[in-house]
């Protein structure tokens, strides 16, 4: 070979090598590139995937927020999502004091908004709200006056309202039974129902089928809560507890397990009840009935009569 020609092959050896060298420097910086962030694919291995491969990765794989651990971001209320104006003008009543515009208020904000956090400050609202209403002499819709005849009781006017007593004493300030030919009582005229929702340990009170407020419970260990519609068939203050065997436990005995207040409902020996194991309250301890702190199953007590509907669900 002549020298020209050995330096002919000489200069495209060079060249392809040089070549090489470059294509290698840019395959090596885009997989560098790819795998420098977790929520991307390298391109080479992207091409090379079936176009299925997105559809067959389980979900973690495919939403980097549960892949890492953390919580998926909740979406914001639509723009035009009136939950916040609604709260803000809920609360501008009650600084003012007038509970009614607030209530109702409110009520439109759990029927139109889907704001979370603007329905969640409505429901605790409406849990004072309800609260103050009730038990006090206030008027509201759904009360009406009563004028007390001769021959009353309030026995015998809650029978007619259905209503409770303790609930006559309460929002009308009696002490004791005695009422009076011509006295005037605010009776409560509508109608509780409660549902129980066993996933949530929550239990809710409506009122007329509006929301009335909700209440933390617990309830039965391995799904022993039965679920269905049901209602409360008695009502017991400082109730005994009876063993399966048969053995009863009196009130104020360390052994019984009722609480202060027992609501039985009409699924034999199950019933909501109060607990002197605060801790249980909010998860799934119980032999099956739903339990409450002391101070509410008391104030559910004063509003419930026999009768009421229960939904478990």
């Amino acid at each position: 070979m002549d020298r020209d020609g050995f330096s002919r092959r000489l200069k495209t050896v060079l060249l392809i090598a040089v070549f090489l060298v470059a294509a290698g420097g840019l395959i090596a910086l885009i997989s560098l590139r790819g795998a420098g962030d977790g929520d991307h694919t390298p391109v080479l291995a992207e091409a090379s995937a079936p176009q299925d491969a997105v559809a067959q990765a389980p979900a973690a794989a495919q939403e980097p927020g549960r892949r890492s651990g953390r919580a998926a971001p909740v979406a914001p209320p639509a723009a035009n999502d009136r939950g916040r104006a609604l709260l803000t003008e809920a609360e501008a009543h009650l600084s003012a004091g007038k509970l009614l515009e607030a209530r109702e208020t409110l009520f439109t904000l759990l029927d139109e908004s889907h704001d979370a956090a603007a329905r969640q400050r409505a429901r605790n609202h409406l849990n004072t709200i309800h609260t103050e209403l009730v038990f006090n002499p206030h008027p509201m819709p759904e009360k009406e006056e009563y004028v007390v005849q001769s021959g009353d009781s309030l026995g015998r006017i809650a029978r007619r309202y259905g209503t409770t007593v303790e609930l006559l004493q309460k929002s009308n300030r009696i002490s004791g039974h005695i009422i009076h030919p011509g006295q005037r009582l605010r009776v409560l005229k509508e109608k509780f129902s409660i549902a129980v929702s066993i996933e949530d340990n929550t239990l809710t009170l409506y009122l007329n089928g509006r929301y009335f407020k909700r209440y933390p419970v617990g309830t039965g260990a391995y799904g022993k809560t039965p679920t269905g519609e049901s209602k409360v068939t008695d009502r017991i203050a400082q109730p005994t507890w009876w063993r399966p065997d048969g053995t009863s436990i009196p009130y104020g005995d360390k052994d019984n397990l009722l609480g202060t207040h027992w609501l039985a409902l009409d699924i034999p020996r199950y019933g909501i009840h109060g607990t002197w194991e605060p801790d249980t309250i909010g998860g799934y301890e119980s032999a099956g009935c739903i339990r409450m702190y002391n101070h509410d199953v008391e104030e559910l007590f004063n509003l419930i009569p026999v009768g009421t509907p229960v939904v478990l669900r």
